[in-house]
C-alpha cells in the first residue's frame, strides 16, 4: 500500500458523522490488541486553549528529559501534523502501516454499520504511534466535551479542562454548565486542573471531585498573572505554594498566563519537574496560528478564534498594541454563531470576507452581512490577506480570524514551499513524482516527461486543476498527487510541474489576475525559477559565488583537532592561516557539539570566544559565532561578530531576538539534538522533504523575530540525527533547499558519513574536499569546513566549470 491510499483510506472515513461514546474507538483499538493500556497519559479539554495548552505540557515535558506524543486537533496543512513524537509529526511510512493492520477490521464494521469515524481512527493512530514509540507520556487534546470522546479511551494519570464557552451545544449540552459537566469526565488520578470559577467551577466539581484551579486570585491553587507585553512576549508569573516562576511566554495574552498555569500544574502532576525547566519549556511552546505575529510593518496576525468567546479574548489581546487601522480578513465555518464573533471582534477599517476551501465554509457574501461598514468579498483566503496587506500602511495592522481553516490558508502565504527538482534522469522523475505521492500508474505515464524545469508545490485543490489544465495546454506537463482531493477538507495537494523556462513564463501570465489566490501562486513561482525577480544584495559574499566558511574551534575536546587551537593566541595564528588560504567566513565556537560531548556553561564559553572575537573583528574575513546560547551570541556580536551560527536552530527562546537586535545573518540548522546522541533513532520518509519541512518553521521563527529570508541561512543539518546514506542524500540534493527562499550552508567537513565511503576518522580531507565541488555545483551557497586551502580550490575549480569568465 502506498501512502496516498492510506491516506485517503482514512480521509474516506470522514463520511461518518461525529457521534457520542467511546465504544467503537474500544472496538477498534482491542482490535490492535488495546496499545494504549500501557500509556501514561494526560488529557485535556476545553472550549478554548486546551491546545496551546496540551502544547505547554508537551514542552515543558520533553525539556525535562521524556519522550513525549502529542495528539492535537485539527491540523493546519498536513493531516500529519496531529501526531507527533517529541515535536516530529508521524512520518507517512507509519500512517500506511498502521492502516494496514487496521484496514480490513474497518472495512467488516462499515459492512455491520460500525464503522470508527475519522476522529476516533486518528485517535487509535495516534495511541498506536505512541506505544510503538514507546514513549515517557501520550499529551493527547480532547475532540469534543469529554465524557463520549474518542480520547477518553484512556485512564489520564493527570486531566484539565481549560475554559467552557456554549459549542456544540447539540452534543454536549444547552448550557455552560451542561458542557462544563461533560467536560470534566476526563478527570483521571490526580485533581483535575481547570481555569474555570463560579458556577461553571462547581459544575465541574460535581463530577470531578477533587479540583485544581488555576487563576489571577489569591484563593486559585495556582495564581496565573499576566503582567502585559513585552515586545512580542507575554510576561507572566506563576505562584503555586512552594513554588514560583517567572516566564515570557511566545503566546500572548492574559489567557495564556492561565494556559501556561494549568500545563505547570498539570506537568508537577506527572513529572518531576524543576522551575528552570518548566521556564524553559513555556518560553519554547510555539502554537502556530493562535495570535501569531507575522510581521511588525503592518502589524500583520493571524488568531484561529473560531468563536465568540475567542474571538472577544483576540480583541482583548490586540489592544495591547497601537495600530491607525485595522483590516480584518474574516473566514468562518457554517455552523457559529457569526454575528455573535463579528461584535466580538474590534471595529475594522475594511472588513475581507472570505471563504476557506472547505464545504463547511459560510459564504462569504453571508459572512459579509454580519459586518457594518466596508466590507469587500475576496473569496480566496490567500487572495484577501494579500489585498488587505496591500491596503495597509506601515502603522495599521491586518488580522486573520474566524476559524482555523481561514489561518492555516493564510499561513501557506510564509510556510508554503515550491522545490526546484534536479531531474536529469529517468530515475530522477520517478524520485520527484514518489516523493510528490503520485500513483504508481501516473509515475509511469510521466516520469520520462520530468524535463527542463520541474517544480514540485503544494496548492489547494481547485488551484491544482488549474494549474495542470494550464500546463497542460501550454504543452507542458503536470502530475497531481493520488492523495484524493476531498473539498470538506483543509487540504493542499502536492504537484510536480514539468516544462521548458518558456512554458513557464506563460503560464505565469495567465495565472496574473486569477481568483482563488492563482495569483499569489504564479508571484511565488516566479521567485523559486527567478523568473524576472531580482533580489536586493547587501554585500555577502554568498550572494556571488559559493563562499567559505573555516572553521575555529577554541575547545579542548574538538573532534578535528583535539583542542590545538584552544587558546587564544592559537586560535587567532590559526584564523590568520585561514584567511590567507582564502577564507571568506571565520566560524568561532567555544562548545563542541560532538557526540558525547558535555555541555560547556555559558560564562566559560564567553571567556573561550569573545577574545578570540575581539582580535579577528579587524581582519578580512566576516567572523561568526557558534553558538546554541543566546547570552554568548549577545556577547561576541558585541564583541564584533558580524554572523550567528546556531546549529540548535534557535533552540534558546532568546536567540532570534538577539540576531534580530544586531540585526545580522543568522544560520538556523536542522537538528534532531545537539550534541548528537549517537543512540537516537530517528526514521525519514524522505530525509530532504522531511528536514525542509522541519527547517521552514524555525526559518519562520527567525522572521517573525525581524530577520529578512536573505539574512537566514539554512543549513540542513548533516551528521545531526542522520544515517550516512541519508547524509549524503542531504548533499546530493542540496539545491533542494532553496524552496525556504534562503541561502544555504553544507557543514559536511570530515564527518562520520565518510565511512560510508571507506574514510576513517583522519583520512577524510579528499572525500570532504570531493563534497565541496558537489554541493558547489548542486546549489550550497556556503561550504563549512575545517581545511580552507584545498576547498577554496574546489570551488573556484567548480565555479570556473560553470562560468569560465567569471
Amino acid at each position: 500500500m502506498e501512502y496516498y491510499e492510506a491516506a485517503n483510506f482514512l480521509f474516506d472515513l470522514k463520511r461518518y458523522p461525529s457521534r457520542k461514546g467511546t465504544e467503537a474507538t474500544r472496538a477498534l483499538l482491542a482490535a490492535m490488541d488495546d496499545p494504549h493500556e500501557g500509556l501514561t497519559c494526560v488529557q485535556i479539554a476545553g472550549s478554548n486553549g486546551k491546545g496551546s495548552t496540551a502544547r505547554m505540557v508537551e514542552r515543558v515535558l520533553r525539556e525535562a528529559g521524556l519522550s513525549v506524543g502529542l495528539f492535537t486537533s485539527p491540523h493546519l496543512t498536513d493531516v500529519r501534523e496531529r501526531v507527533r513524537v517529541d515535536g516530529r509529526k508521524i512520518r507517512k511510512q507509519a500512517v500506511t502501516a498502521f492502516v494496514e493492520e487496521i484496514r480490513e477490521y474497518v472495512l467488516d464494521a462499515s459492512s455491520q454499520g460500525s464503522a470508527p469515524t475519522f476522529f476516533e481512527t486518528q485517535t487509535a493512530l495516534a495511541l498506536w504511534e505512541f506505544a510503538r514509540q514507546d514513549v515517557d507520556v501520550a499529551v493527547l487534546e480532547v475532540g469534543i466535551g469529554g465524557q463520549h470522546d474518542a480520547t477518553s479511551v484512556v485512564d489520564p494519570v493527570a486531566s484539565a479542562v481549560t475554559s467552557v464557552t456554549l459549542e456544540h451545544t447539540a452534543l454536549l449540552g444547552d448550557t455552560r454548565a451542561e458542557i462544563a459537566r461533560d467536560k470534566a469526565h476526563v478527570a483521571g488520578e490526580q485533581p483535575l486542573v481547570t481555569g474555570e470559577s463560579g458556577a461553571v467551577l462547581e459544575a465541574i466539581r460535581s463530577v470531578a471531585g477533587d479540583i485544581h484551579t488555576v487563576g489571577s486570585g489569591s484563593d486559585n491553587d495556582v495564581q496565573a498573572r499576566y503582567e502585559g507585553r513585552d515586545g512580542l512576549t507575554g510576561a507572566v508569573t506563576l505562584t503555586g505554594t512552594d513554588w514560583s516562576i517567572e516566564a515570557a511566554l511566545p503566546q500572548l495574552g492574559a489567557h495564556q498566563a492561565v494556559n501556561a498555569g494549568i500545563a505547570t500544574a498539570l506537568c508537577r502532576q506527572v513529572a518531576d519537574v524543576t522551575e528552570r525547566t518548566i521556564v524553559r519549556g513555556l518560553e519554547t511552546a510555539f502554537w502556530p496560528g493562535r495570535f501569531e505575529i507575522m510581521s511588525r510593518e503592518p502589524l500583520l496576525v493571524l488568531d484561529g478564534a473560531h468563536n465568540p468567546g475567542g474571538c472577544a479574548t483576540t480583541a482583548e489581546t490586540l489592544e495591547s498594541f497601537d495600530y491607525e487601522e485595522l483590516h480584518l480578513v474574516f473566514g468562518a465555518l457554517s455552523d457559529k454563531n457569526h454575528t455573535k464573533m463579528a461584535k466580538a471582534l474590534p471595529e475594522a477599517t475594511t472588513v475581507y470576507a472570505c471563504e476557506p476551501a472547505i464545504d463547511r465554509a459560510e459564504d462569504a457574501d453571508a459572512l459579509a452581512r454580519t459586518f457594518d461598514g466596508n466590507v469587500r468579498v475576496v473569496r480566496s483566503v490567500r487572495s484577501a490577506v494579500e489585498s488587505a496587506v496591500e491596503a495597509a500602511d506601515a502603522e495599521d495592522c491586518v488580522l486573520v480570524a474566524g476559524s482555523l481553516y481561514t489561518v492555516a490558508q493564510a499561513r501557506h502565504r510564509w510556510v508554503g514551499t515550491q522545490t526546484p527538482k534536479r531531474v536529469s534522469t529517468l530515475a530522477d522523475a520517478r524520485a520527484a513524482l514518489t516523493d510528490a505521492d503520485v500513483t504508481r500508474a501516473g509515475i509511469w505515464r510521466m516520469r520520462g516527461k520530468g524535463v527542463h524545469r520541474v517544480v514540485e508545490l503544494r496548492v489547494q485543490p481547485r488551484q491544482a486543476r488549474f494549474l495542470k489544465e494550464e500546463l497542460l495546454s501550454l504543452g507542458g506537463e503536470c502530475a497531481i498527487s493520488g492523495c484524493s482531493s476531498h473539498t470538506h477538507e483543509p487540504r493542499y495537494l502536492d504537484v510536480v510541474a514539468m516544462g521548458t523556462l518558456a512554458q513557464f513564463k506563460r503560464l505565469i501570465e495567465k495565472l496574473d489576475g486569477q481568483p482563488h489566490g492563482l495569483a499569489s501562486v504564479g508571484n511565488d513561482l516566479k521567485r523559486t525559477l527567478d523568473i524576472g525577480t531580482e533580489t536586493e544584495k547587501r554585500g555577502y559574499p554568498w550572494e556571488d559565488r559559493v563562499a567559505v566558511m573555516g572553521i575555529i574551534n577554541v575547545t579542548p575536546d574538538s573532534f578535528y583537532d583535539g583542542g590545538t587551537y584552544d587558546s587564544v593566541e592559537a586560535a587567532v595564528a590559526r584564523a590568520e592561516e585561514l584567511i590567507e588560504d582564502g577564507a571568506d567566513i571565520l566560524d568561532v565556537g567555544g562548545e563542541s557539539t560532538r557526540p558525547g560531548a558535555d555541555p560547556v556553561p555559558t560564562e566559560t564559553e564567553i571567556e573561550r570566544v569573545v577574545p578570540v572575537v575581539e582580535r579577528l573583528a579587524d581582519h578580512d574575513a566576516l567572523v561568526s559565532v557558534d553558538t546554541r546560547k543566546a547570552a554568548v551570541a549577545r556577547a561576541a556580536l558585541e564583541a564584533g561578530a558580524d554572523i550567528l551560527n546556531d546549529v540548535s536552530g534557535l533552540s534558546d527562546p532568546d536567540m532570534r531576538h538577539v540576531a534580530a537586535d544586531y540585526d545580522v545573518p543568522t544560520v538556523v540548522m536542522h537538528s534532531i539534538e545537539a550534541p548528537v546522541d549517537p543512540e537516537t533513532d530517528v526514521t525519514y520518509d524522505d530525509v530532504v522533504t522531511d528536514t525542509i519541512d522541519e527547517l521552514s518553521e524555525r526559518v519562520l521563527l527567525a522572521e517573525k523575530a525581524g530577520l529578512d529570508r536573505e539574512q537566514i541561512i539554512v543549513d540542513p543539518g548533516i551528521g545531526f540525527g542522520t544515517s550516512a546514506a541519508e547524509s549524503f542524500e542531504l548533499l546530493g540534493r542540496i539545491g533542494e533547499f532553496h524552496a525556504l527562499g534562503c541561502p544555504v550552508l553544507v557543514g559536511h567537513s570530515h564527518k562520520s558519513m565518510y565511512e560510508h565511503v571507506d574514510r576513517a576518522a583522519g583520512d577524510r580531507l579528499h572525500a570532504t574536499v570531493a563534497a565541496t565541488a558537489i554541493a558547489a555545483e548542486r546549489g550550497a551557497d556556503i561550504v563549512r569546513v575545517h581545511d580552507v586551502k584545498e576547498n577554496v580550490a574546489a570551488v573556484r575549480t567548480q565555479r570556473a566549470a560553470s562560468d569560465p569568465d567569471a
